[in-house]
């Protein structure tokens, strides 16, 4: 697993085997059906929808940060 990483057999019952795994501390260490969980929280997490992607252009796009209102000619309040 690399040199800072072991894996041990820590028990032996029947047909069960408990494993330890000593690693660093700052290393994460999970199980598979966690770590697919962990990232299919990031994934959603990191989805913008269509109305959230259009308040972050009308913040980012706008003098000072402030979020513009669509006037009635539908251009974001944005001069032409």
């Amino acid at each position: 697993m690399g040199d800072n990483i072991r894996i041990v057999v820590l028990e032996v019952k029947g047909s069960q085997v408990r494993l330890g795994i000593e690693a660093p501390h700052d290393l994460s260490i999970h199980r598979d059906e966690v770590w697919e969980k962990i990232m299919e929280e990031n994934k959603k997490a990191t989805t913008v929808t269509p109305d959230q992607m259009e308040i972050l252009v009308r913040k980012f796009s706008s003098p000072g940060g402030q979020p513009q209102k669509k006037n009635e000619s539908g251009n974001g309040g944005m001069k032409k």
